[in-house]
């Protein structure tokens, strides 16, 4: 099973070096400390405006007809042949974007809730206009369309691979049925998509879920039993 990577946005090494404690701070006593500390970006929004980052999942929205749901919850989107970015799977991290489509009575409407892992993203504005239908042949796997170049008002994204997309919940339905139905079967979706995943045991070390058993490792300052999974370590003692 493939191992859940951390997306860490800046891991900082701490060689050994002299620090002040935060306690000790009247009596300025120096402390030894070594180790590391891993800073996660666990934000699934971004603000409008904000460029998606390279390989990063988020939260998006997509409309679609309430008889059309079922089929993309149980079986995954089908791309579109084209559209104002080329074919691929629209979707948006404004939700009134989704808002404004299909074209149907606002009763019949779904809103579904993505998270989707947009890869390599190409900005189309400006310069870039000319690669707005043909992205995925430069090697990108989402064309993002900020706000300031759609014309509305509102940012646009085409992923080119469905796969690349899960349903994760109901963001708007009208009809409490409807909507109990389809969250049920995304339920069962998800319960369904990994079998091994009743198998997964937490880390010692870390903490982590995981199949295949971390290896754990000695810390080479105070020779602490460490996961090199960990979110951080620091061994401390006073300087004599």
């Amino acid at each position: 099973m493939e191992e859940k990577k951390m997306n860490c946005s800046l891991i900082k090494e701490h060689p050994k070096s002299t620090a002040i404690s935060n306690s000790c701070v009247s009596a300025k006593m120096p402390l030894e400390f070594s180790g590391w500390e891993a800073y996660c970006d666990k934000s699934k929004h971004l603000k409008p405006g904000q460029e998606p980052k390279k390989s990063h999942g988020y939260i998006m929205y997509h409309g679609t007809h309430k008889s059309n749901a079922p089929a993309i919850i149980s079986s995954g989107f089908r791309p579109s042949a084209g559209g104002t970015l080329g074919p691929g799977v629209y979707c948006s991290r404004n939700i009134n974007k989704a808002m404004g489509y299909p074209a149907c009575a606002p009763n019949d409407r779904v809103i579904l809730k993505l998270r989707v892992r947009v890869g390599k993203v190409k900005k189309i504005e400006g310069q870039s206009l000319n690669l707005k239908t043909t992205w995925h042949q430069q090697g990108y796997d989402t064309a993002w369309l900020p706000a300031t170049a759609s014309g509305v008002g509102l940012e646009e994204d085409c992923v080119w691979d469905p796969k690349r997309i899960t349903v994760v919940g109901i963001a708007h339905c009208t009809d409490s049925s409807t909507k109990s139905s389809l969250e049920s079967l995304i339920k069962q979706g998800s319960q369904s998509q990994d079998p091994k995943v009743k198998d997964l045991k937490p880390c010692k070390g870390c903490g982590m879920q995981t199949e295949d058993k971390h290896t754990m490792e000695k810390c080479w300052s105070c020779k602490a039993s460490i996961c090199p999974f960990m979110k951080n370590h620091v061994c401390q003692k006073k300087r004599k």
